[in-house]
């Protein structure tokens, strides 16, 4: 009925599109369309993409058989999340878009809390709140900040939820890939996922392009999701350990404004000889090296990377901010042992 209701609607009354990027997901997947199922609100017309980065698990056969409301994406070839995400970005004709991992679960209420900050027209993305699956009394993410010197962090991530429900809506600087909603013009307008990045710090990239293009990001912690951290990479294996150390560094140089940039240099260099030093007593110095040097030799990209962010300046909807500081210690991980669960780059 409501599938009905929604080709009734037409396609220009589609108020979001939630997306859902997978490789081999099935299983994940089933957990994920079925609490989207549970919890779909039928005063909302919304449309449901999953974008398959050439799964080789019958993900095709068994979204035809089991969900053929769903709208499949598929690409030809592996090529990694933001490809995929992308994919089905261009594909939503939703007003706003919510991506949404195959590892996560919506909660009731989440599409009507997550959307609500759009009625400020500067608002360009919103960060739910996101509680770990396997333990919701902890946070994994309530939106992302940034220290000056070249530090992503998940706000509150491994902390008890209860501090964060209780924080009103407000500003940050970005919304974690794993569940963020977003303004579908705004997304466009920047670009998308950066295609470099492979995976991890993509969301972190985008956020600073949609500050340069003058919008904000809305922390709701009345749209809760449960997700479950990592569960489709492996951390110790140590390419991705390398480019998480690659995307980590692009970051800093390619977003940060120029004044903050010429300040932040030096505080940079220390935080990386401390990370340095951390990843040899832990035998983890190698990966982390060669991702530096592979960003490093990346550096005649640099200019055009910020040049484009600068262009997004002069176009911007407004002036552009950037909340960018370092975190007081009560938004960074708490526990060491969640502290490690971040301490990724």
């Amino acid at each position: 009925m409501v599938a009905a209701a929604q080709r009734a609607a037409g396609v220009s009354a589609l108020v979001c599109s939630i997306v859902i990027p997978t490789y081999n997901g099935r299983e994940l997947l089933a957990t994920c369309l079925a609490s989207l199922a549970r919890h779909r609100p039928a005063h909302l017309a919304i449309e449901i993409i999953v974008a398959d980065d050439a799964s080789i698990d019958d993900t095709s056969a068994w979204l035809a058989a089991h969900h053929p409301d769903v709208r499949h994406v598929r690409l030809a070839r592996n090529q990694g999340f933001c490809a995929a995400a992308n994919a089905g970005i261009d594909a939503a004709r939703g007003r706003f878009v919510q991506l949404l991992n195959n590892d996560a679960e919506v909660t009731a209420g989440w599409l009507e809390a997550g959307l609500g900050p759009f009625d400020d027209a500067r608002v360009g993305s919103v960060a739910p709140l996101v509680l770990m699956r396997r333990d919701p009394e902890r946070v994994d993410s309530a939106g992302d900040v940034y220290a000056f010197f070249g530090r992503p962090t998940k706000r509150g991530h491994g902390q008890h939820a209860t501090k964060w429900l209780k924080q009103p809506a407000g500003k940050v600087l970005g919304a974690s890939g794993s569940s963020a909603f977003y303004r579908a013009d705004a997304l466009r307008l920047v670009g998308g996922f950066d295609l470099s990045f492979g995976s991890y710090y993509e969301d972190v990239d985008l956020a600073f392009r949609l500050r340069w293009a003058g919008f904000d990001c809305v922390y709701e912690p009345k749209c809760r999701i449960l997700h479950d951290v990592s569960a489709t990479y492996d951390h110790t294996n140590p390419e991705l350990q390398r480019r998480l150390s690659r995307n980590a560094e692009l970051l800093f140089w390619s977003n940060l404004p120029t004044p903050r940039l010429a300040l932040a240099v030096a505080p940079h260099f220390a935080f990386l000889a401390a990370q340095l030093v951390y990843r040899t007593l832990r035998g983890r110095a190698r990966p982390f090296l060669a991702g530096k040097l592979d960003a490093w030799r990346r550096g005649v990209e640099i200019p055009s990377r910020r040049r484009i962010r600068r262009e997004l300046a002069h176009q911007a909807v407004a002036p552009p901010r950037f909340p960018l500081r370092l975190a007081p210690w009560s938004e960074h991980p708490g526990p060491p042992e969640q502290r490690r669960a971040r301490d990724r780059a």
